[in-house]
C-alpha cells in the first residue's frame, strides 16, 4: 500500500538514494532539501527529472531543519496536498573532521543543531498529525559510531549522532501508545557513494588544530584511508536505502527496532543488541513492556 513519506536531507547521499528507492517502491515521497532556489537547485532539478523519467511520485519540498518556520511549512505542504503523513525519516546530518579541542563551542552547537535539535523541530511539526492518526512510522538514520569502534578526529559528529540515537530510543517508547512505530537505521562508515567525507567540516580554531598537527600529523588522511581499506569491495551504499524501503513496507508491529548496514563490521551490530536487550528487560521489570511495540 502506498504511503506518504517525508525525508529530510534528501539532496544527496543516503537521503537522495532513499527518496529514489521509496518512490520506485510506489510510495509518495517528499524529498526535503534546503535552499531549493540556490545551493540545492541542481539536486531539486535532478529529483524532478528522476520522477518524470521513472514515472514515480517523487516531489521536492523546501526543508531546512535549522528553522522552525521551514519545518512547519514543509509538513503543512505535505498535509495540504495529501491529507496525511505516514512516514517521517530523519536523515539530515553533517560530518566534521578534526581534533575536538579545535572546534569552537559555536561550531559544536551548530553540529548538534543539525544532527539532533533539527530532529526535534521536525518531530514537533509532524508528530501532532501522526498522533491524531494513531498511526505512523518514524525512521532515524543514525550511525554505527554510536556504539561501534570510533577513530579519533570525529568527536563532534560522533557525540551528535549518539545524542540523536538516545533521543530516538526515548521517542520510541513515548510514541508507542499512539500507535507510532520507530526504527533506527545504523549505517557503517561508507567511504564512497555519499558526500559525508568529501563535504565534512573543519575546525575554526586553526591555531589549536596546528598544535595537534605536531603530534598527529596526517591523522585525518590516515583515518580516511584506513576506513576505506576496511570497507569490502562488495560494499554498496544503496543497501541503506533498500533497508529503509524494507522497513517501510514491513507490516506494522513487525518492524525491527534497529537495522545495521555495516560491511566494515565496526562492532555496533554486536554492542547495540546488548544495550537494546538491557533496555527491554528494564521495561519489563517496571511493567512498561507494552511500550516496546506500537499499539495496534
Amino acid at each position: 500500500m502506498s504511503k506518504v513519506i517525508l525525508i529530510s536531507g534528501a539532496s544527496s547521499g543516503f537521503g537522495a538514494l532513499t527518496a529514489h528507492a521509496l518512490a520506485d517502491a510506489g510510495h509518495i515521497v517528499y524529498a526535503g532539501m534546503r535552499d531549493l532556489a540556490g545551493h540545492n537547485a541542481s539536486a531539486a532539478a535532478e529529483a524532478k527529472q528522476y520522477s518524470e523519467e521513472h514515472r514515480v511520485d517523487l516531489r521536492v519540498v523546501e526543508l531546512d531543519v535549522s528553522t522552525e518556520e521551514s519545518v512547519e511549512q514543509a509538513v503543512q505542504t505535505v498535509i495540504a496536498e495529501q491529507g496525511k503523513l505516514d512516514v517521517l525519516i530523519h536523515n539530515a546530518g553533517h560530518m566534521v573532521l578534526g581534533p575536538a579541542e579545535a572546534f569552537t563551542p559555536e561550531q559544536l552547537a551548530d553540529i548538534y543543531d543539525t544532527n539532533v535539535i533539527g530532529t526535534q523541530r521536525l518531530n514537533r511539526a509532524a508528530l501532532p498529525h501522526l498522533r491524531e492518526q494513531r498511526d505512523g512510522l518514524v525512521v532515524w538514520v543514525g550511525s554505527s559510531s554510536t556504539r561501534g569502534g570510533t577513530p579519533p578526529y570525529l568527536a563532534p559528529y560522533f557525540a551528535a549522532k549518539a545524542g540523536m540515537d538516545a533521543l530516538a530510543a526515548s521517542y520510541a517508547l513515548e510514541l508507542a501508545r499512539f500507535g507510532i512505530e520507530t526504527t533506527i537505521i545504523v549505517p557503517g562508515a561508507f567511504t564512497s557513494g555519499t558526500n559525508h567525507f568529501a563535504h565534512s567540516g573543519r575546525p575554526y580554531d586553526v591555531e589549536v588544530a596546528a598544535a595537534y598537527d605536531e603530534k598527529y600529523a596526517g591523522l585525518m588522511d590516515q583515518v580516511s584511508q584506513k576506513l576505506a581499506e576496511l570497507e569490502p569491495s562488495w560494499a554498496d551504499v544503496t543497501e541503506v536505502a533498500k533497508a529503509i524501503v524494507t522497513v517501510v513496507d514491513t507490516e506494522k508491529g513487525r518492524r525491527p527496532f534497529r537495522v545495521h548496514i555495516d560491511p566494515s563490521e565496526d562492532g555496533a551490530a554486536v554492542v547495540n543488541p546488548v544495550a537494546d536487550r538491557v533496555r527491554a528487560e528494564l521495561l519489563r521489570r517496571i511493567g512498561l513492556d507494552d511500550l516496546l511495540h506500537p499499539a495496534v
